[in-house]
């Protein structure tokens, strides 16, 4: 059974005080070794409810998929943007999501008039909300929660196509255990983030290892 969330009363307040196009801005992909973070912005039809929407955390693979596909198809606009592991590596993660945010918001082909962020300050003159576990307090930001989780998710899945022996399908590139055995046994792909400490520690280890000593 489906379960039902009362995640509308931010939007329903805000569209009491006069407010249109409701932008919600989430991302996913901020704790993994490896992979882009995918950020995703929305802007859903006011009265809009999908039974099931929340943290795309919380919500089962199979679910989010059913409910990415019915989010895009009542959408007024989305736009989903990865920021890849180079990128990540030069901006730092916070800053990167930033971007990807900021990137998101500008591709959608309505301006919003308000944004909510899933805790995310933004350098945007449009007014807008930083909310603590946002994806679980707005209907908004949780769709752009479950939309930037599944297609990072369909990434991961087609990365591992590529690299079978790390196993990305199933731990999408987060710390792992199996992963950080592959990481050791393996070595470091061209997708691994190399500002994160597992991966960096690997990195120094091998050159230091392979350096030719005179």
């Amino acid at each position: 059974m489906i379960k039902h969330y009362e995640n509308h009363d931010i939007e329903n307040n805000l569209y009491q005080e006069g407010y249109k196009y409701i932008a919600g801005t989430d991302e996913a992909g901020r704790g993994p070794l490896a992979g882009p973070v995918v950020v995703a912005a929305v802007i859903m039809p006011k009265d809009c409810y999908i039974e099931g929407v929340t943290d795309s955390k919380k919500v089962p693979e199979k679910l989010r998929y059913e409910l990415a596909d019915k989010i895009k198809k009542e959408a007024i606009s989305y736009k989903i943007v990865f920021i890849d592991n180079e990128t990540i590596d030069k901006m730092n993660i916070l800053e990167a999501s930033r971007y990807g945010m900021i990137e998101s918001l500008l591709g959608l082909t309505i301006k919003p008039d308000y944004i909510l962020t899933d805790a995310m300050e933004l350098p945007t003159d449009i007014p807008y909300q930083a909310l603590i576990k946002g994806d679980a307090l707005s209907f908004s930001i949780a769709c752009a929660s479950i939309l930037a989780k599944t297609a990072r998710d369909s990434y991961m899945i087609d990365i591992d196509k590529k690299y079978p022996e790390y196993d990305f399908k199933t731990h999408k590139g987060y710390p792992t255990k199996s992963h950080l055995e592959a990481i050791q046994k393996y070595g470091i792909l061209p997708i691994h983030r190399l500002s994160y400490k597992p991966v960096y520690k690997e990195f120094i280890k091998n050159n230091f290892n392979n350096r030719d000593v005179k």
